[in-house]
Order: C-alpha cells, then sequence, then structure tokens
C-alpha cells in the first residue's frame, strides 16, 4: 500500500486535479512537521491496526453541560461524576460538539478552534481525556451563520467569498436528497446584495463549500488541533453531504469519498492511532461504503440500521427482521468494525429500514412511538411529499409505554435485553447517557424549545442524578446497574473484541441469537436475546454453536453453570431474558 503522504497527493489530485493537490500540499506540509515534532508520541508504540479498538471499549455518548452543578463549568462536573460513577466499567466518552455555537445543541459551530466558554476550556477537555478515550465531533459539513467564516463571507472578504455555496434559486435542484422537510437554499443579506446560500439542515447551518481549497487546509488543521488536545475518535457529522455537484443527488459522491480518504492519509501520517468515524444517517449499503476497501477510509462507520430494526423487533416480539438482517453484517477487513448504538442525540432513523421493513411495518413503528408518547420528524421528498424520517423519542420510552402500569422490573428487563443486544454485538458499543439513566420523555423541553428532538436532550442537576441513582426502586437506579453487569461480563471477555467473528443463528423468532468468537479462536460465546413478552425454549445442539462435544458452559453475566444434556442444549428464557454462555470452541 503507497505511504500515507503519496495516498494524500492521490486523492488531493483526484479532488482538485494534480496543480491544485501540489499547492495544497506545499501549505499543508511545513504544518505537519511542526505537528509531528510537537507530538511525537502520537507515532510511538502504535498497537496494530486490528487492536486499536477491542472489547474493552464502551463509549457514552453525551452533550458536555449534560451534568450540571452551580459554581462549577460543565466539562469538570461531567469529568467529575462519570469518573466516580463509571470509571471502572466505561472506558470511552462522545462529547457532542463543546465549541461555541448558536443552535441545534452544539450542531451548529461558531468556531472549530475554541471551547465554548460557558462549559469550559481546554484544560478541562485534556483532564477528561486523561479518564477516557475521548471523540470529538467534526461539524465539517456546514457551520454557523454567526461564524466570522460566514460574517466575512457576508462582507465580501477573501478568501471567505469562496467558503460558502452561492446557487440561482431558480436552478432544478430536485435531485438533491433531503434529510429535512425546510428549504436548501437560504437568501442572506451580504454587500453584494441577497445570496441564496445551501443551508441542508437549517437556515443558520451554512454548508461549507469543499471545492475551494483553503477551506479544506482550514478544516485540516482544525482536525489535526483536536488529535493535539486529546482526541482518540473523530466523528464526523454529516458527512456524506459534504461535496455539493448540481444535477446529482449531492450525497456520497466520489469526491466525498475521496476527501474522507485523504483526511484518513493524514491521520495515518501523522497520528496512526486515531480512528475515523463516519456518521451517514441512509440505508446500510450506503453507510458501509464508507469503510473504502477495508484499509483507506473510516475505520468505523454508525450502525444506524440497528436502532429501529432493533425496536421493531421488541414492538413486534419477532426478531426475524433483525436475524436476517444481522446474518449479512461484514466489515471489510480487521482494520474496520461498526459503532454500535441504540440511541443518540438525534432521533431513531428510519432511512435505514429501507429495503428491510415495508412502508406497512414502518408506519406501525411509527404510531407505536405516537402512542409512547414520541413525536415525528418528517422529510422533504423530490415530488414535494413528506415522509417520516426520524422517530423522537427516548429509547426506554420507544420499548416501554409510559401509559400503561407495569412493573418497574418488567420494564428494566425490556429495556435491557435490548441494550444487551448493543453490548454483545460484533462492533464497538456507544451509550447514549439518556439510555445509561434510563430517562423519560421530556416533553416539557419539547414546548421550550418547540424542537421534536428536544424530547431526549434533557440535563441533569448533579445531585438530583446522584439522589435517582441512590435509590434502589428508581429505574435510573436499576438501569444503572444492570449497565455496569453487562458491561463488565463484556469487558472481560475476549470473544466480544470487535472484530471477532460473528455467526447469527435463527434458532427461534421470537429470540436473536449469535455466537461470537474470539479472534484468536480462544473462547466462544452464544448470545441469546428473547425480545417477546412470552417463555420462550430454545433447542441447539453444542455443535451447532460451534462449542466443542461435553463442553462445560457457564453464564457470563450471572456466572452460574449451564449443563446441557449430552449434545444437546435446551434452554428455557423468560420474558426479555438475556443469557451469554461462554464454552470452548470445537
Amino acid at each position: 500500500m503507497p505511504m500515507p503522504l503519496e495516498r494524500l497527493r492521490a486523492h488531493l489530485s483526484y479532488v482538485y486535479g494534480s496543480a491544485t493537490a501540489e499547492q495544497i500540499l506545499e501549505k499543508l506540509t511545513p504544518r505537519l512537521e511542526q505537528f509531528r515534532e510537537r507530538n511525537p508520541q502520537l507515532r510511538a508504540a502504535v498497537p496494530a491496526p486490528s487492536e486499536r479498538v477491542d472489547q474493552r471499549d464502551v463509549i457514552l455518548i453525551t452533550y458536555g453541560d449534560q451534568i450540571q452543578e452551580a459554581g462549577k463549568a460543565p466539562l469538570q462536573t461531567l469529568d467529575e461524576t462519570m469518573v466516580e460513577l463509571a470509571g471502572d466499567f466505561l472506558t470511552g466518552m462522545h462529547i457532542l460538539p463543546f465549541y461555541p455555537y448558536t443552535s441545534d445543541d452544539g450542531f451548529s459551530v461558531v468556531d472549530y478552534r475554541e471551547v465554548n466558554p460557558e462549559w469550559g476550556t481546554w484544560r478541562d477537555i485534556q483532564r477528561l481525556s486523561e479518564h477516557f478515550r475521548l471523540m470529538f465531533d467534526a461539524v465539517i459539513n456546514h457551520i454557523s451563520a454567526s461564524s466570522p467564516w460566514f460574517q466575512a463571507f457576508c462582507r465580501g472578504e477573501a478568501p471567505y467569498t469562496d467558503y460558502f455555496i452561492v446557487v440561482d434559486p431558480a436552478t432544478d435542484l430536485t435531485q438533491v436528497v433531503r434529510p429535512r422537510a425546510l428549504p436548501l437554499l437560504t437568501p442572506v443579506e451580504t454587500n453584494r446584495g441577497v445570496q441564496h446560500v445551501w443551508t441542508t439542515f437549517s437556515a443558520d447551518q451554512i454548508d461549507l463549500n469543499f471545492a475551494w481549497p483553503d477551506l479544506l487546509i482550514d478544516v485540516l488543521v482544525a482536525l489535526l488541533l483536536y488529535v493535539e488536545q486529546g482526541a482518540q475518535l473523530i466523528r464526523l457529522d454529516a458527512i456524506g453531504f459534504m461535496w455539493k455537484e448540481i444535477g446529482t443527488s449531492c450525497i456520497h459522491l466520489p469526491q466525498a469519498h475521496a476527501l474522507i480518504q485523504a483526511m484518513r492519509a493524514l491521520m495515518d501520517e501523522v497520528a496512526p492511532g486515531v480512528l475515523l468515524v463516519t456518521e451517514t444517517n441512509v440505508p446500510h449499503a450506503e453507510n458501509v461504503s464508507y469503510f473504502g476497501d477495508g484499509s483507506n477510509e473510516a475505520q468505523m462507520v454508525y450502525n444506524f440500521t440497528l436502532p429501529p430494526l432493533t425496536l421493531h423487533a421488541f414492538q413486534t416480539g419477532d426478531a426475524t427482521h433483525l436475524t436476517a438482517w444481522a446474518a449479512g453484517l461484514r466489515s471489510p477487513s480487521a482494520q474496520t468494525t461498526f459503532f454500535n448504538f441504540m440511541a443518540s442525540h438525534d432521533g431513531i432513523g428510519l432511512r435505514p429500514l429501507e429495503g428491510i421493513l415495508a412502508r406497512e411495518e414502518v408506519d406501525a413503528m411509527v404510531e407505536r412511538v405516537l402512542q409512547h408518547g414520541g413525536l415525528v420528524s418528517y422529510k422533504a421528498n423530490p415530488d414535494g411529499s413528506k415522509s417520516p424520517y426520524e422517530l423522537n423519542i427516548v429509547y426506554f420510552d420507544a420499548l416501554n409505554d409510559p401509559t400503561l402500569v407495569e412493573p418497574v422490573a418488567l420494564q428494566v428487563n425490556r429495556f435491557m435485553a435490548s441494550q444487551a443486544i448493543l453490548l454483545s454485538l460484533a462492533g464497538v458499543p456507544g451509550i447514549y447517557v439518556h439510555s445509561l439513566f434510563g430517562s423519560r420523555n421530556w416533553h416539557e423541553g419539547v414546548a421550550q424549545t418547540g424542537h421534536n428532538r428536544t424530547i431526549n436532550r434533557r440535563k441533569f442537576e448533579r445531585r438530583a442524578l446522584k439522589a435517582a441513582l441512590d435509590d434502589p426502586q428508581s429505574i435510573p437506579h436499576q438501569v444503572f446497574q444492570r449497565y455496569r453487569t453487562l458491561i463488565q461480563a463484556r469487558t472481560g471477555e475476549r470473544a466480544f473484541h470487535p472484530n471477532g467473528a460473528q455467526q447469527v443463528l435463527a434458532l427461534n423468532p421470537a429470540c436473536f441469537c449469535f455466537v461470537r468468537t474470539a479472534p484468536d479462536g480462544s473462547s466462544r460465546v452464544l448470545c441469546l436475546h428473547n425480545v417477546s413478552g412470552e417463555h420462550q425454549t430454545l433447542q441447539l445442539s453444542l455443535a451447532e454453536a460451534g462449542f466443542a462435544p461435553g463442553a462445560s458452559l457457564h453464564e457470563l453475566i450471572t456466572g452460574r453453570p449451564v449443563r446441557a444434556g449430552g449434545d444437546q442444549l435446551t434452554l428455557s428464557l423468560q420474558p426479555y431474558d438475556v443469557a451469554w454462555l461462554r464454552g470452548e470452541p470445537a
């Protein structure tokens, strides 16, 4: 494989032509040399590509100001609280955009190079990096309308007049894929009169023009800053939209892939231990294209099909679709894996279900979520119609109807069965903070902001959170303790390595079952998850699960031994029961 700098040159030449690529490299090379001199540790003792994540990696997804207390910077409070509560079992933290911003809870960034002064400083971020493996957001498809870059554009100052995309509103843009039911172009006042700029997501989120090389250099320098400040993973937000070409869908274009590959080459050159994670809320086949050839693009992609398909399984008590889809899950190399999640700061995307569930099945999901107090966000279609794009609801309430009187234990069992799938499936698990603490829908927040997504973005007061976690009868306490048990079972077992083999078994429609095997074949775990509210019985042979004849099994979560009748294994699963059975491989 070519050296990283040669790969960088090739990708830049593909996008901009060889002459411009050389100009970019001429400007970038001194910065790279200075970066290497300041940070020699980033190229020293880097694990092999297949071991840059392992079964111990479990990442919390949280806002920088998620946990608050009077008189203290929220980033400090976040660090202190999570070290105290979960420092023994959570190893990583994805801090959602912590830069100065104007809207969308951080995703309308004013300045990529600064920490929101209301939340803390770079020193607070560095302190967090001493306790957790950090993922930073690179929100580089768009920037705030209040950013210095866009304000300079409005004043007509070079080079910023080329940093944004101006389009005649009479242009036919019907082929452009739309993730929102909002105008694609936004008129703005400039010193050159009214200009219509490209805004994929909102009027306050102005898309950047990566066709302009100076912009790319500024973005690459920002990524290097993130690495220098402690980022070990970089999440490329909405990255599929980064290249626009009128007359196309303006998503997943070859230039977008080439620029991500350029970012990968850059990191491989100066910080090879840093991993790129792509966030593309699209159907599965499109999503996995961001793995590239397995060595040249993202090391991880968000597994967007997992949350809605798991929800469907629990809503129907039938894992048939989940089983069929998971049987085809593949990452292209030992350098790549999925970033698995069930919930996030966004809602539950529906586009990833295209080609998997029928329209009436999706409609039934939407109706069930509305019955559970959730909301629905829509996208615009080329024909002018709208269709459901995202379910806005906390995952606990998506699974548990708040209007029903059910035992807390049953609700927690149902929810934690879904989270056990997250923690055992091949990949690196990401746990949204509101899942970790069993949060419920926040309708008051939606009323305050007028935004559907606020329903699962409530902030915590530190003392109130601690009080809830100290109450053994509370949902937060029970959910949090169950997470601890599951994660500790996962992180102590090599079969759960993200690149360990995975074999999906169709044993019972009401159960999602698969076998995980350690990369070196030293251990094997049979993972069984009852997605229904009914008792289920499973029968299989030890050989079917890949266990050695007469293998002794034990259940990882409870530590109990499990006896097989000869070569046959008969297991009884209670409603929403989970069993992870470890045994010697054949």
